[in-house]
């Protein structure tokens, strides 16, 4: 042991002064106490000094610096797989016995640590065999984290050695640099099975479409059987087909086709009827589940007369499997105008048909909508209609031929370039005669070109008011351009396009609702944990999460689960429901806010993993891979008191000896404490029985 000073030494000298001053102050002409007491002084000077001196002392901040040496036991980890690959392999309750009494053997001379490994790591073993996926290299990873600068003696891996998650584990048992012995579980002999090995879908699919169903279908000594594979969704086959195992050594793909004609998560399952004497007839089924959506938005074409620009926004619009339309004539059309998701005014209003009803309706429900200018608009109207592009005709009802110019600011979508060289090449189109006047904050896509001179007068634009999408095409004439792109490269695919991209734009919906609710996934894996987000809205939109907001979860046979979601710094909920069993569910949540009561609803499904069901073989030749790699070996379950013979043979139960340096301020010594008030007490006491203070 030491003691430094954060100050240099010579600074005592000044602490020894500064004491000798302030006591030679106090006591060296000091007469009261008379001559009878002639050694009191002295006396009274010594003490006072002292804690002066040692309270300067502590002023420079002594340290005191021991050296000590800890001797600690080599560290031992033995890891236990508990995936359910091994619940019918191995008897829990002799395995626990072998392993604890290996654990007495090597508890005396290492520190032993356990850990359970399948679906996740974690600390201590309970032999239950329940965790539904295997991740070697996650053990491999997680050891080296937290052992790599110890002196770690070995590793103990219990195992059948299959792994269905994460990476190869022998390119991360190389990271540990320290021997690792494995325990071989399970049965390394093929054994008599048929089941699904993979199935490969899409996770969504749309309305009326068809989405394809891919599996891998493989068997082991099942050769010359036959087995009949189903796929149903609830009491209803949708496919079938027989299965002829031909070898030894089976595998098979089949793929087919299903149509998504339900809205909704659907459900799916796929089955095999099992050969005679197969291992295990778990694998030999799995769900799927596909959510199927209606992403088809209808818009309604409504038009003064028949033109042939109908036919081009027709074909255009029904190419595209997301869309579709229904034209109408206004003396026609009885339909509600807020079951369509966008409506194209063509040369509308007209002095004929002014469907001042319909333009208010429009505003009211905030329906997208985009008018084409033509010979039959009444201008007048028009332009009380809306407020984004503005014209004032001037003549009698003459034309301009106009084609288009891109404007280079747009900034709705990105325009394909080709548009910038083709536009004067174009056939013309017919616009009114006037001046045209657009909103500041239009968005104008083309320009019109009169003959020969450019103009900044706007021939395509579109734009957004109060939530309100609109779109102005200020001509006539559309179909022209069609038939060109045709005539120049053979396909319509420019001119679709830049019509799909319009509407696109206009029709893309905001969503208003002020209370929402929604699980994170739509499919939850059985080892997944539930979770939900929601937000709720005051009238101006803006977040908040004042009131509290509750969420109940339904099974397939309607059972509740209830909950309270949890507000969070973002002024939203949340809220983790924890791991639920396979199935379907739905879920509503709902809240109430200035005496509105807002609810949301949902569904989610929970998929079995069925990992640990797909391969029985034990891998036990990766196990001993392991091993040979990194200077350990492999041994059986009966043999596990050789294997704490040769860890000890092997000499790894040194200790190891640690030398470490210590330190600790005297200051935060409390005797150092007592010791001054012990001298300075003594002072106190003597001048006051002595007749002074």
């Amino acid at each position: 042991m030491n003691i430094v000073f954060q100050y240099p030494t010579y600074f005592i000298l000044f602490c020894l002064l500064t004491a000798a001053a302030y006591a030679a102050a106090l006591y060296l002409k000091d007469r009261r106490f008379g001559e009878a007491t002639r050694w009191l002084n002295p006396l009274l000077m010594g003490l006072r000094f002292l804690a002066v001196f040692i309270i300067c002392l502590l002023l420079l901040e002594p340290v005191m610096r021991n050296r000590v040496v800890e001797q600690k036991k080599p560290i031992v980890v033995l890891a236990q797989d508990q995936s359910s690959s091994l619940v019918d392999e191995v008897d829990s309750a002799k395995y626990a016995a072998q392993i604890r009494a290996l654990q007495e053997k090597l508890g005396a001379d290492y520190e032993l640590e356990t850990y359970a490994f399948g679906q996740e790591v974690r600390p201590g073993i309970d032999f239950k065999f329940t965790d539904p996926s295997s991740n070697l290299s996650a053990l491999m990873q997680e050891l080296s984290a937290l052992y790599g600068n110890q002196d770690l003696a070995t590793v103990i891996l219990a195992s059948d050695g299959i792994y269905n998650q994460g990476n190869n584990p022998i390119y991360a048992a190389g990271q540990l640099n320290t021997p690792i012995y494995t325990i071989a579980l399970g049965d390394s002999l093929p054994k008599k099975d048929l089941y699904i090995k993979e199935v490969y879908n899409n996770q969504i699919a749309y309305l009326g479409d068809k989405f394809s169903v891919q599996l891998d279908v493989a068997a082991n000594n099942c050769a010359g059987q036959l087995s009949r594979l189903e796929l149903r969704q609830g009491q209803r086959v949708l496919y079938q087909e027989n299965i002829n195992i031909k070898e030894k050594d089976f595998f098979q793909t089949i793929e087919f086709e299903l149509p998504a004609d339900k809205v909704g998560l659907q459900s799916y399952e796929l089955s095999l009827s099992p050969v005679e004497g197969e291992y295990s007839k778990s694998n030999n089924r799995k769900k799927i589940y596909i959510e199927v959506l209606d992403a088809r938005q209808k818009i309604l074409l409504l038009a003064h007369s028949p033109h042939p620009d109908l036919g081009v926004f027709r074909r255009v619009v029904e190419g595209n499997k997301n869309y579709e339309i229904e034209l109408a004539y206004p003396k026609d059309f009885k339909g509600r105008l807020k079951d369509y998701d966008l409506v194209l005014l063509h040369q509308l209003p007209s002095a004929v048909y002014p469907i001042t009803a319909q333009l208010n309706a429009l505003k009211k429900d905030k329906i997208p909508h985009a008018f084409v200018v033509g010979a039959q608009t009444d201008l007048a109207a028009y332009n009380q209609a809306q407020n984004l592009l503005s014209i004032r005709a001037l003549g009698n009802g003459d034309a301009n031929e106009v084609t288009p110019i891109a404007a280079p600011n747009f900034r709705a979508f990105t325009l394909n370039e080709k548009w910038a060289d083709i536009g004067a090449q174009l056939p013309p189109m017919q616009a009114p005669f006037g001046e045209f006047t657009a909103r500041g904050d239009a968005d104008i896509l083309f320009k019109q070109r009169v003959g020969s001179v450019s103009t900044d007068y706007p021939l395509l634009l579109v734009g957004e008011e109060g939530n309100l999408r609109q779109g102005v095409l200020a001509a006539e004439g559309l179909w022209k351009w069609r038939i060109f792109d045709y005539v120049q490269h053979k396909n319509f695919d420019l001119f679709d396009e830049l019509i799909s991209q319009t509407i696109q734009y206009l029709s893309v919906k905001a969503d208003k609702r002020r209370f929402r609710a929604m699980a994170t996934q739509s499919v939850y894996g059985e080892n997944e944990r539930i979770r939900f987000a929601a937000e709720l809205y005051n009238s101006s939109y803006e977040r908040v999460n004042e009131p509290d907001a509750f969420l109940n979860i339904y099974d397939e046979e309607g059972k509740e689960f209830n909950f309270t979601l949890a507000k969070n710094e973002k002024q939203a909920y949340a809220l983790d429901a924890g791991i639920f069993p396979e199935g379907n569910y739905r879920f509503k949540a709902k809240t109430s806010y200035n005496g509105e009561s807002f609810t949301a609803e949902g569904q989610f499904s929970v998929q079995a993993l069925q990992l640990e069901r797909f391969e029985t073989q034990a891998r036990h030749d990766l196990l001993y891979a392991m091993s040979e790699q990194t200077g350990g070996k492999l041994y059986f379950s009966d043999q596990l008191d050789q294997l704490a013979a040769e860890i000890d043979q092997k000499g790894l139960a040194k200790p190891v000896l640690f030398d470490s340096l210590k330190t600790q301020g005297l200051i935060h010594l409390k005797w150092i404490f007592f010791l001054i008030l012990g001298l300075l007490s003594l002072e106190w006491f003597l001048r006051r029985y002595y007749g002074s203070y």
